[in-house]
């Protein structure tokens, strides 16, 4: 199938500060000069913030990672996890068609979509609340027919059940995740016949349900202002139990979350984005001033700039930043001393500490002695 850019984009794009410093932290977790391994979370909390992959997000990150916009790009047209075109403000309905399913009556769930949202698949709906695609086999062949709706799976799905849950996500209502038909998970239709103290005593929901509905995470999506919630899902994913205590609607289509099962101990606030590499260089212990930047130039000599982007971690994002602070050779970021070198990672917006981190004033010297880095 051929996936190709939306033909209307926005101008720009930005993490928001609490997806930033998750970003930064998922970067640090890859070898030096494997950065580029984080693309698909990166571009995946890029998606969960917009709604959709747009193509300035993709270059975004790209730099962020120091990678040609290609390569992301190539990324993101693969995997058809990522909607490169706009999807409904309060759900993207994933109907699964193949063979149980169908079998099971999915066509009818598809007629639902039709009628209730657009008669073609990624096409908006009239108030653009909702869009919906027919997709591949999403692994939950017991409970056919289903779909997948932001996060989570609705299972044992009917004509009727799924036109009810598109009329509740419009009012705002949260619909409860998982079967639908009174099933616990994928057992016989006549009941669970094991294990029936547990699953009648604390636990109501399976695995990944009871959470979903414990944190409020279903249909909302993770745009970076619910550090309660991104605190919650991440607690639970490291082994920890604490919870987060809800989450706050960002408007009116988005439906607010359930506050947590139990009072647990306060989880911290996730740390600022300039504070997420504090482990691997220590520029930012450095006191600086204006007086301690690099000798900067106003323009390239000769108006022939070293290619920057050959010190590794520098993308052309990263290369635009440098040249507006002055920077255009090799032989200028390879005099840098540790007080410059701290000045300019404590500059870099939304980069801090990556000058050491990465080693440029070393590949620099490289570089500027003609050798590769």
């Amino acid at each position: 199938m051929l996936r190709r850019l939306h033909s209307e984009q926005p101008e720009s794009f930005e993490f928001a500060p609490a997806n930033l410093a998750w970003a930064q932290n998922q970067i640090s977790k890859y070898p030096e000069g494997r950065q580029a391994s984080a693309i698909i979370p990166l571009l995946w909390r890029a998606q969960e913030q917009e709604g959709w992959l747009t193509r300035p997000a993709i270059e975004y990150v790209a730099d962020m990672l120091g990678m040609a916009y290609i390569r992301a790009l190539e990324v993101a047209s693969f995997y058809f996890m990522f909607q490169l075109q706009p999807v409904g403000s309060v759900a993207h309905i994933q109907i699964c068609g193949t063979t149980s399913c169908m079998i099971c009556g999915a066509e009818d769930l598809i007629k639902v979509c039709r009628e209730k949202i657009a008669d073609k698949p990624h096409a908006l709906s009239a108030d653009g609340k909702f869009s919906w695609e027919e997709v591949e086999c999403l692994g939950a062949c017991t409970n056919a027919p289903m779909a997948q709706i932001g996060k989570d799976y609705y299972e044992d799905l009917t004509e009727e059940k799924l036109a009810q849950m598109l009329d509740d996500m419009a009012a705002g209502k949260v619909p409860q995740v998982g079967p639908q038909n009174g099933r616990f998970a994928s057992e016989p239709k006549s009941g669970i016949s094991s294990l029936t103290d547990f699953v009648n005593g604390a636990i109501k929901l399976n695995a990944s349900a009871q959470l979903a509905d414990e944190i409020g995470d279903t249909i909302k999506r993770i745009d970076g202002t619910e550090v309660p919630l991104v605190q919650g899902w991440e607690d639970q994913s490291n082994g920890g139990a604490a919870k987060a205590t809800g989450v706050a609607a960002n408007d009116d289509k988005t439906p607010a979350a359930k506050p947590a099962a139990a009072a647990q101990t306060p989880v911290e606030t996730p740390a600022k984005p300039e504070k997420a590499e504090d482990t691997t260089n220590v520029s930012d212990e450095i006191e600086v001033s204006d007086e301690d930047k690099p000798a900067a130039l106003e323009a390239a000599r000769n108006n022939q700039p070293d290619d920057l982007k050959k010190i590794k971690g520098v993308g052309p994002k990263l290369e635009k930043l440098l040249n507006s602070m002055g920077f255009f050779h090799f032989d200028q970021v390879a005099a840098w001393t540790d007080k410059e070198l701290a000045w300019v990672d404590q500059n870099l917006e939304g980069f801090k500490g990556r000058a050491t981190r990465d080693e440029w004033v070393a590949q620099a010297k490289t570089l500027a002695s003609g050798e590769e880095s």
